[in-house]
């Protein structure tokens, strides 16, 4: 390949991660400081961007570059790995017509009014039909794209290139099994060691100068990036140099705004330490959302929730909050924010329980795209899996089936990369703590700029060479498994709850 068109091929590479870039600044701003009555405007813009995107990457030109690429001789790693990346994201949206492309996009739009209007009427029928019209287009767009036996893998590839269905069925089955116990036996702790703090206040403007002081203490570069408030937490990355985070503060419950803030921290850190001089390639870019979601459930509960990190920065805390945390010591609120709790609600739930809400998601759309389960069973199946996993029955349709707004957003395969990050965060921990000579040291020491770098040379700086599952054997010699996870929930919550699990 003449270096002339390599260099064609890199402009279109830097291009396209240029729009997704934009892309990220508008959603940012949608979701911080735009006006409340922008939005008809925003998303005509959003469209439009989202429109000139896929564009470019069905664009027949592109195809010939990354075909003539792709035959070239004796590619290094990195830039068979670009090439391979595009193709991947490129045959997928060649794949599907166009016709279907906009069919998607206007019935995810009402879906999303119509999931809203069922959640506050506590009622599932508003919103059944058009989750089925999404079930019967999703099933159109996997068998567009193409796969051996199991649609859900042609939309799971979209979230976790590399992850099948056969792959994750007997994983989440032995999870399952292990943890059902492992809850049962710590709900029926009556745990009164952890601190409750009730009625008590938190005023907003030091929890926020907390999580600052939070993500510095992360190594989280506020120069090339920033913390903003907003309803749901989330992270942008418009640039390795521009990475944008919120968090959300109420002053009824300030641990949600710690929390929050290391949660999003840790996928601040994976986007501000990614190979920065391919930052406009496919290979600048995370690997997985699973992966992604691996460095923020390390931060937030491995790192975050453990004794240690409570003994090292329970005095700060202190100086900003002195009545409400007088005589709080640092195992009273390492208990506190540690409690196991049968809850309906994924977002609310501990990281004991918060995997069964998960495998319950999982199971459902899998049913649904293998055309077991109707649509219009989706609830009477929530139900039952929510007795079966957790021991509990929701309220109602907005408690239950209704809560996320993934499926109006027709997000099939997007649910399992949470459990994944659950799975890879305890591997990548394991090998820490074998590192570094005891992360618990590390962490109460105050360390934790060591931990970053870890990350930043095992994961985050490897970019997209490799998919997920190989770029966390690479760094830690250890395959994807359940074990590693539920050794480290039976070490942290038997000692804290007091109990053999």
């Amino acid at each position: 390949m003449e270096q002339v068109a390599w260099d064609e091929l890199l402009h279109r590479m830097g291009e396209l991660r240029d729009f997704a870039g934009v892309v990220g600044l508008l959603t940012w701003d949608q979701e911080t400081f735009m006006p409340a009555g922008s939005a008809g405007g925003r998303a005509a813009q959003l469209a439009a961007m989202q429109a000139l995107v896929h564009e470019r990457t069905i664009d027949p030109r592109l195809g010939e570059l990354l075909a003539a690429a792709a035959a070239e001789a004796g590619l290094d790693e990195t830039r068979a790995a670009m090439v391979r990346n595009l193709s991947r994201e490129r045959e997928r949206a060649v794949r599907v017509p166009a016709a279907l492309v906009r069919d998607l996009a206007e019935t995810q739009s009402r879906a999303v009014e119509a999931w809203r209007s069922a959640r506050a009427g506590q009622s599932f029928a508003t919103f059944q039909p058009h989750l089925e019209r999404l079930v019967e287009l999703r099933r159109a767009q996997a068998d567009a794209i193409g796969h051996d036996s199991e649609r859900y893998d042609a939309l799971l590839e979209g979230h976790e290139p590399g992850m099948r269905v056969a792959r994750l069925e007997p994983l989440f089955d032995r999870l399952e099994k292990a943890l059902v116990p492992i809850v049962g036996a710590l709900t029926e702790v009556r745990d009164a060691r952890g601190w409750n703090y009730g009625d008590l206040r938190f005023p907003v403007e030091p929890q926020w100068e907390f999580t600052l002081y939070l993500l510095r203490e992360m190594g989280f570069d506020l120069q090339r990036g920033r913390q903003d408030r907003s309803t749901h937490p989330f992270t942008d990355a418009i640039h390795v140099d521009d990475v944008r985070l919120t968090t959300r503060l109420t002053e009824e419950n300030p641990f949600q705004a710690f929390f929050s803030t290391i949660h999003e921290g840790g996928h601040g850190l994976y986007e501000q330490n990614l190979p920065k001089d391919l930052a406009r390639t496919p290979v600048g870019a995370a690997a997985s959302m699973g992966l992604h979601e691996s460095q923020s459930r390390l931060w937030e509960n491995m790192i975050g929730r453990s004794l240690p990190f409570w003994r090292r920065h329970l005095p700060e805390l202190r100086r900003l909050f002195p009545a409400q945390l007088e005589g709080v010591s640092a195992e009273a609120l390492h208990a506190a924010v540690n409690r196991v709790e049968r809850s309906p609600i994924r977002t609310d739930a501990d990281e004991v329980t918060y995997n069964l809400h998960i495998l319950l998601r999982f199971r459902l759309e899998l049913a649904m795209l293998r055309g077991d389960l109707a649509v219009r069973d989706l609830p009477g199946a929530w139900n039952e899996g929510m007795r079966k996993g957790l021991g509990i029955t929701p309220k109602n349709d907005r408690e239950g089936v209704l809560q996320d707004i993934h499926w109006a957003w027709a997000e099939f395969g997007y649910f399992p990369t949470y459990t994944l990050g659950n799975l890879y965060a305890a591997i990548l921990h394991r090998a820490i703590d074998r590192d570094l000579g005891g992360i618990e040291r590390v962490v109460q020491d105050g360390r934790l700029a060591q931990v970053r770098d870890w990350l930043a040379r095992h994961v985050h700086g490897v970019g997209h060479r490799w998919d997920a599952e190989e770029i966390v054997f690479r760094a830690t010699g250890e395959p994807l498994d359940a074990e590693p996870f539920l050794a480290y929930v039976r070490a942290k919550y038997g000692a804290l709850y007091g109990v053999t699990l």
